[in-house]
Formats: C-alpha cells, sequence, structure tokens
C-alpha cells in the first residue's frame, strides 16, 4: 500500500466502516473499545437517583440496586430494553456495537435503576448536556458524541505539527469531529506533536490549538479561507477503489474514464486478466460517473446495475466511495 506524504502523511487504503465514535478519556458514561461502544455505570459515581413516576429524588445510598439499563434516543428511552451486566458491587456494563448506531451526531442517554430511578450525573462531567424528555425538563443527561472520525494507531491518517515542544496540550479539531477543542488531543513526540485518526473517504478542514490558540497546519500548503478570514488546513481522503470489466478478452486494449479524470480517453489503461480488465484508483468520497472504452467504444459496466443520466442526457455507471 502506497504512502502518498504531502503536508500530513496519508495512509490510504479501502476500509468499510459504518460511522466512528471518538471522545477523551475524561468523559463518563461510555468509552469505545474496538468497534464496540462500552457503556459503563459505577454507582460510586452519583449521589442521585430521581423516581420517574412520583419526580422526587433519593440517596443512591437508600437503593438496593437489582438492575440497571442504558436508556436514550438511540432505544426511545427504553426503560427495559438494554440491561446492563453486573461486573461487581458497583460496577455495570453493556457493550454495543458501532453498527448499533447510524449517522454522525450527538446521542443523548442516562441509567436507569431499578427499571425506575433515573441515575443523576453531575453537570461537572464534560460531557453532560441539559435534555428533555416528552416535553418536560430531564436534568443532565450523557453526550455519546458520533463522528465519522476516532484516534487509532493504523488510522489512515497522520496529524503532525513540528515544534512547539513546550507546549502543554496540543487540540486537533476540525470537520471530523465538529470542530471540538477537547476530544482528539496530540501525542508529544521528539519531533512535536502528532495525532492518527481513522478517517472515512472525504474532504476534510482542520487546525491545531496550541495552548488555547487555533492556528493552521504550517506544514500543509493546501487551505481554505473561513469565515475569521483566516485559514483552515484542508485535505483529501482517499480509497483505492478497483474497477474491473469482464470478458472483452479479445479486446486490444481497455481505457477507464470518469468524472474522477475529467472523461480523459488516454490517462487510464486497465490491465488484462484471467476475467478480464482491471484499473486500481484513488477516489475521492461521494459519487463517481465513468465508463470503460473498449477499442474506442463507450459502454456502461454492464455488471453494474446503478446508473445515472448526466446533465447531458447520456447514461454512466456510478461509483459510490463511503
Amino acid at each position: 500500500m502506497k504512502k502518498l506524504i504531502i503536508h500530513i502523511t496519508y495512509i490510504l487504503f479501502a476500509f468499510a466502516s459504518l460511522t466512528l465514535l471518538a471522545q477523551n478519556e475524561a468523559l463518563k458514561g461510555y468509552r469505545i473499545e474496538g468497534d464496540e461502544v462500552v457503556f459503563s455505570f459505577d454507582k460510586r459515581d452519583y449521589k442521585k437517583a430521581t423516581n420517574d413516576a412520583a419526580g422526587f429524588k433519593r440517596d443512591f445510598d437508600d437503593l438496593d440496586i437489582e438492575n440497571v439499563v442504558v436508556s436514550g434516543e438511540f432505544n426511545n428511552w427504553s426503560k427495559d430494553k438494554w440491561t446492563m451486566t453486573k461486573l461487581n458491587d458497583d460496577v455495570y456494563e453493556l457493550r454495543k456495537k458501532l453498527v448499533d448506531f447510524t449517522d454522525e451526531f450527538s446521542w443523548e442517554f442516562k441509567f436507569v435503576i431499578n427499571n425506575t430511578f433515573w441515575a443523576e450525573p453531575s453537570k461537572y462531567d464534560l460531557n453532560t448536556i441539559k435534555a428533555t424528555k416528552d416535553g418536560h425538563k430531564f436534568g443532565n443527561v450523557y453526550n455519546l458524541k458520533m463522528y465519522t472520525a476516532h484516534p487509532s494507531d493504523s488510522g489512515n491518517a497522520v496529524f503532525k505539527l513540528k515544534g512547539y515542544k513546550n507546549a502543554k496540550k496540543v487540540i486537533l479539531s476540525g470537520t471530523f469531529n465538529r470542530w471540538d477543542e477537547h476530544l482528539f488531543e496530540m501525542k508529544k513526540t521528539d519531533e512535536g506533536w502528532e495525532l492518527k485518526l481513522q478517517l472515512k473517504p472525504d474532504e476534510y478542514e482542520y487546525r491545531f490549538i496550541v495552548d488555547g490558540n487555533w492556528m493552521e497546519d504550517p506544514d500543509n500548503i493546501d487551505k481554505v479561507e473561513n469565515e475569521f478570514g483566516e485559514y483552515n488546513s484542508h485535505l483529501d481522503i482517499k480509497e483505492y477503489t478497483a474497477f474491473k470489466l469482464r470478458g472483452y478478452l479479445e479486446a486490444k486494449e481497455v481505457i477507464l474514464a470518469g468524472t474522477f479524470n475529467d472523461w480523459n480517453e488516454h490517462e487510464y489503461k486497465m490491465s488484462k486478466t484471467d476475467y478480464g480488465w482491471k484499473f486500481v484508483v484513488p477516489l475521492s468520497g461521494g459519487k463517481h460517473h465513468y465508463k470503460f472504452i473498449v477499442d474506442g467504444e463507450w459502454i456502461v459496466d454492464p455488471n453494474n446495475t446503478v446508473k445515472e443520466y448526466d446533465d447531458n442526457g447520456n447514461i454512466n455507471s456510478v461509483c459510490m466511495v463511503k
């Protein structure tokens, strides 16, 4: 697999993933482990619980805990669906796959004791917010933040900031985490600061926050002006995509042409295989139209049922990169 090193190191490869999550280690209520969201309840973190029906509060020390449930927007605030597993007298846990969550936004959730009492998280926890349920004030709830990115040692984008060795903290913030000012804390290295993220194919803007001061990536010449009259650094994560044309073994030459190369009729010459023809090209996230040119004749992909008209009324095959 190739590495393209410009202002950042891009490790580009095909990966199938749904929306990923990210979080700061200081957040309570959940953590991310691999492809799972791990909800974690520790009764020592709570002082009060609210009765859902009567509304009165009770001290946690007065509760005899029989079960704990995760309740939130993802399960319509059910008080009995997502029952947690008891690990010891204090800690309960529930593991859910990332595929149980869809799209990119924030999920509100809370813990329910004995299917009746809502555990009250502290308003000082970083990931708690005020919420409502059924039109009524619901107090503090946890905010499970869903993003298209998460830190990973095997991630496909390495962000580096050289120098600034005297800085106490450097944060990476961008469109991949809704410009959050806390989540992606960079690691100090011998050369400066570094953080590796897993990103789905798409175009992103980002900046560094050095001890509270925002700045663009000084080693990235690709940048766009923002609403503050300054600049955001820009990167385009691509995915290696294989185009295959089966058959046509008697053809002398087959060309791949599409919106990704301005329909160039000579650039992407496909390689002959035992089943037909193949060409691999890195593509940005989104929709791409394409066709094959077989010995000068333009054809759609006979093995791809997804086709669309373009602005000129031509029918093209469609490739989606996510």
